[in-house]
Parts: structure tokens; sequence; C-alpha cells
């Protein structure tokens, strides 16, 4: 369900300059072609995406939190994102072999992500505009995150 708050400049424009930091990993990394396992800005892009990813967990725990949810799924929905970031980081952990499977498998979280804002909205009251917002957002990033992944 939808309220009639729209979403303010400020939160519109932020979360969009959200996309900056991939586009520059992107732009770096284009311009020096190497394969994500041995390149720096690859990793960066990593790092961000899975950071990104966990911070929408946070924001699908406190929007069913404020709505007073009792139910367990969207608690459990919400901490998925954040495990599934930590072990896409493994390979950093472990020398950098795999981060360009990482970031296509983020890339693919972060494209998929709206559904569960979608399937929120169904329960909870959101911001009029915000599942266009996220669907623009989470487009923007996990393209690039994938995009970053296939170099």
């Amino acid at each position: 369900m939808q309220s009639s708050n729209s979403i303010p400049a400020p939160a519109r424009l932020l979360g969009l300059s959200g996309l900056l930091p991939q586009l520059l990993c992107l732009g770096t990394a284009l311009l020096d072609p190497v394969p994500p396992d041995t390149s720096g800005f690859a990793a960066l892009g990593l790092v961000y995406a899975a950071l990104i990813l966990s911070f929408l967990g946070g924001l699908w725990w406190m929007a069913a939190l404020l709505q007073g949810l009792s139910q367990t799924w969207p608690y459990l929905v919400a901490v998925v994102p954040s495990l599934l970031g930590w072990i896409a980081l493994w390979p950093l952990a472990i020398g950098f072999d795999g981060i360009g499977t990482s970031l296509v498998l983020v890339g693919l979280l972060l494209l998929a992500t709206p559904l569960v804002d979608r399937h929120l909205a169904k329960r909870i009251t959101l911001p009029e505009g915000w599942i266009r917002l996220r669907v623009i957002m989470a487009t923007g990033l996990g393209t690039l995150t994938l995009s970053l992944g296939l170099i």
C-alpha cells in the first residue's frame, strides 16, 4: 500500500547518487581492462555492491518493524542480503579468485531486490514513488555491478 507522502528531493537525489561509486569503479576498470579477479576496482565495486545489498536488508527490517509486523518472514528476508553479501566477499578474503563470479551474483541479487520491495508494499505503507525509485536504483546498480563482473 502506498501513502500520500512522496519521497523528498534530497532522498531521491542522494539515493540516485549511490550509483556514482559503481560508475567510477566500472569506468576505471574499462580504462584498464583486466580480469575482475586481479582488479582493485572490481574488488572495490564488489565491496560497495555487497554493502548496499546489506543496507537494503536493513531498510526492509526497519520498515517491517515500524509497521509492527510480527510475522517471521519479513525479518528473515531482511537478514538474507547481509548473509549473501558476506558470502560474496569470501573471494576477497582468500586472494581475489572468484571476484567476477561474486560481482555477477551480487548484481543479480540487486536486480531482484525490487521484488522484495513490491511484496512488502502489499503489507506496509511506503512513500509514493518508492517502488519506482527502488526499481531505478536497483536496475542501475545491479547492471553496473554485472558489467563490472563481466569485463
